[in-house]
C-alpha cells in the first residue's frame, strides 16, 4: 500500500513540475521574453557568483551564464519589486542583461549550485564557460581526429552538466588544433554526427547520442546569444574565444533538420588569413603583373570564383600589401569576417546596405576602398565610378572565370566601355589541397590523366616555367602529420586577365566568355587549368586534387 501511495504521489509531484514548467513556458510569451528549463543545461558558476546568493533568493533571479559582459539572468518574475535593484547593479558593473522565464524548480537547481562557491575560485572544468587555459590545455593533447574521438568517449563517463560542457570544449579544442574551418553537427534518425571541415573537405569524426546533441544545442545557442525556444526557425549568432593574444571568433548557424537542429560552427582564425601575398600560390609573372597593378593611385582589382575560393584571403593579402600610414583604406563587408589593424572596416546589415555603406565610405575620402562583394547594379555601377575618379577599387564577383567578369557586369547594364577602362586586372581562383611533404609518394604518370595534362602543357606558351620532367606525379598516403589524409594546408590556383589596351577594345562589344578565353590563351598568362597542372608536376598537388575544383577538358 505504502509503495501505491508513494507512486501516486510521485506521479502528482511530476504533473506538478510539468505544470509549472508550461506555466512558465507560457507567461514568457506574455512577457515577451525567453523561457528556459535549468534543469536541462549547465550553470556557468563565473556567472552565479556575479549575484550574491542572499539576493538572488530575495529577488527569485539566478545569473546561469556569461560571456564577456553579456549576462544571462532566469527570473521567476520580470515585475518583481526586488528585480530592478538587483538589475541595476549589474548595469554599474557593465554588463548587458538578457531575462529568461523560468519556474521556480529552475531557480532551486541554479541556486544549489552555490555551494560551489566556498571552494570554487575560478570555473572549475566543463562548468559551462569556455576556459581559454583548459581550451588551451585540451588542443596541446590532439594531433589528429582519432584524438578527437578518443577524448569524447572519455567524457561520455562524466556527469551530464560536466559531460556536456567538457565535450564542447573538447570539439573546439580538436577543430583548433587540426586547424578545422568548420564544425559541422548533424542529427540524424538514431544518432548525431560530428564532422570537421578540413582543408575545404568534410570529414567524419564521430557519432553521439540525441540527448547529449540537444544539451549540447542548448549550450551553443546560449552562447552564440541565440534563442533557446527557437527550433523551426534558422537562426545565426557568435561568440569568441581568446587563446593568448588572439581572438578566435566562432560563427555559429543553426537550421532547423528533419531530425533536429543542425549546427554549424565557422571557425574564424585570424592566423589562418595572415597568408602572405608571396604564399598565395600565384605565379611569379601573375604576381608581379598584380602587384604593380594594386599600387597605382585608381584602378580596380576584380577577385572572382565560387564561395570558398579563398577570394576574401587573396584581398585581405592585398591589401596588406600595399597598406601604409600614406593611404586611407576602408573596406565594406557583409560580414567583417578578419579584423585588420590600421584600416577601416565597416560591416553592412538590413539598413545599411553595400550602396548606402559605398556612398557613405566615399565621402570619408579614402584612397582604397574594398566591397566585399559586387551584388547588384547600383554597386557595380559606383565601384566603377569610384575606380575612374582617383580611386583604387577590391572587391570580388561570382564568376567562375576571369573571364566571365565582362558578361556579369553587362548583365548588370554596366557599360563595357566604362568597365574596361576602370578595370586593372580580374583574377579568378580556386583552392586545392597540398600533398603533404612527409608522406606523398611518386608515381608514373600514365593513362587518361597523362592525356589530359600533356594537352594543358601544349597549350602554355611559357615553357620555361613547365618542369623538365613531366612523366611523374606525387599521390596522397597518409600520416600522422597530415591526419591521415594525404594532404596538409591548401594553396590557391589562379588565372589572370590584365585589361589592357588590347582587351580594354575587344570588351566593347560585349563578346563573350569563350571569346575573351580565346584571346587570353595566346597571351603569357596562364590560365587555371595551366597553373594548376604545373602545381602536379612540382609536386604541390595531385591529379585528383585539381581535377576536383579544375576541370581539365577541352584542351
Amino acid at each position: 500500500m505504502n509503495d501505491a501511495t508513494d507512486k501516486t504521489d510521485q506521479r502528482i509531484e511530476e504533473l506538478h513540475a510539468r505544470e509549472e514548467e508550461a506555466l512558465a513556458e507560457t507567461l514568457s510569451g506574455k512577457y515577451g521574453i525567453d523561457y528556459i528549463d535549468l534543469t536541462r543545461v549547465t550553470i556557468n558558476t563565473d556567472a552565479l557568483r556575479l549575484v550574491d546568493e542572499a539576493r538572488a533568493r530575495e529577488a527569485e533571479v539566478a545569473a546561469f551564464n556569461v560571456v564577456g559582459k553579456k549576462i544571462s539572468l532566469a527570473v521567476r518574475s520580470p515585475n518583481h519589486p526586488k528585480l530592478p535593484s538587483v538589475l541595476a547593479e549589474l548595469e554599474r558593473n557593465n554588463f548587458t542583461t538578457t531575462l529568461f522565464m523560468v519556474s521556480t524548480a529552475s531557480l532551486k537547481r541554479a541556486w544549489s549550485r552555490y555551494a560551489d562557491l566556498s571552494f570554487a575560485i575560478q570555473s572549475r572544468e566543463g562548468v559551462f564557460d569556455i576556459s581559454s587555459a583548459e581550451l588551451k590545455a585540451t588542443m596541446e593533447k590532439f594531433k589528429t581526429t582519432d584524438d578527437v574521438v578518443s577524448a569524447i568517449e572519455d567524457v561520455q563517463g562524466l556527469k551530464k552538466a560536466y559531460r556536456i560542457s567538457r565535450i564542447l570544449e573538447v570539439v573546439l579544442g580538436g577543430a583548433l588544433a587540426i586547424n578545422a574551418s568548420d564544425v559541422h553537427i548533424e542529427p540524424e534518425e538514431d544518432s548525431v554526427r560530428l564532422r570537421y571541415r578540413l582543408d575545404g573537405v568534410l570529414s567524419d569524426v564521430t557519432h553521439f547520442d540525441t540527448e547529449t546533441h540537444r544539451l549540447l544545442l542548448s549550450r551553443i545557442k546560449l552562447l552564440s546569444g541565440l534563442k533557446l525556444n527557437i527550433r523551426d526557425q534558422a537562426q545565426d549568432g557568435r561568440f569568441s574565444i581568446e587563446l593568448d593574444t588572439t581572438d578566435v571568433e566562432i560563427r555559429t548557424s543553426i537550421i532547423p533538420g528533419a531530425y533536429g537542429e543542425n549546427v554549424v560552427m565557422r571557425v574564424l582564425n585570424p592566423d589562418a588569413i595572415a597568408v602572405s601575398f608571396k604564399n598565395l600560390g600565384m605565379e611569379d609573372k601573375l604576381r608581379d603583373l598584380v602587384l604593380s597593378e594594386i599600387k597605382k593611385p585608381n584602378g580596380m582589382l576584380l577577385t572572382t570564383g565560387p564561395t570558398g575560393s579563398g577570394k576574401t584571403t587573396t584581398l585581405y593579402a592585398a591589401l596588406r600589401e600595399i597598406h601604409s600610414s600614406n593611404v586611407k583604406i576602408i573596406t565594406i563587408e557583409d560580414p567583417i569576417e578578419y579584423h585588420l589593424p590600421g584600416i577601416v572596416q565597416t560591416q553592412t546589415d538590413e539598413n545599411y546596405t553595400f550602396i548606402g555603406a559605398l556612398r557613405s565610405a566615399l565621402r570619408q575620402d579614402p584612397d582604397i576602398i574594398m566591397i566585399g562583394e559586387i551584388r547588384d547594379a547600383d554597386v557595380a555601377r559606383t565601384a566603377i565610378d569610384s575606380a575612374l575618379t582617383g580611386h583604387f577599387v577590391f572587391s570580388t564577383l561570382h564568376t567562375n572565370t576571369a573571364a566571365g567578369a565582362f558578361p556579369r557586369l553587362a548583365d548588370f547594364n554596366i557599360d563595357l566601355k566604362v568597365a574596361g577602362s576602370a578595370i586593372s586586372i580580374v583574377l579568378a581562383q580556386r583552392l586545392v589541397r597540398k600533398l603533404c611533404v612527409q608522406c606523398k609518394k611518386e608515381v608514373p604518370l600514365e593513362g587518361e590523366a597523362k592525356e589530359k595534362i600533356d594537352a594543358v602543357v601544349l597549350s602554355i606558351t611559357n615553357k620555361e616555367i613547365i618542369p623538365k620532367n613531366t612523366t611523374v606525379v606525387f599521390e596522397p598516403v597518409g600520416c600522422l602529420e597530415c591526419n591521415n589524409t594525404g594532404f596538409k594546408g591548401r594553396i590557391g590556383v589562379f588565372e589572370g586577365i590584365l585589361v589592357d589596351q588590347e582587351l580594354d577594345q575587344f570588351v566593347r562589344d560585349n563578346p563573350s566568355e569563350r571569346d575573351i578565353q580565346r584571346l587570353q590563351k595566346t597571351r603569357d598568362l596562364l590560365t587555371m587549368p595551366e597553373d594548376g597542372v604545373i602545381k602536379i608536376l612540382n609536386g604541390i598537388t595531385s591529379v585528383d586534387e585539381l581535377t576536383r575544383v579544375v576541370p581539365l577538358e577541352n584542351y
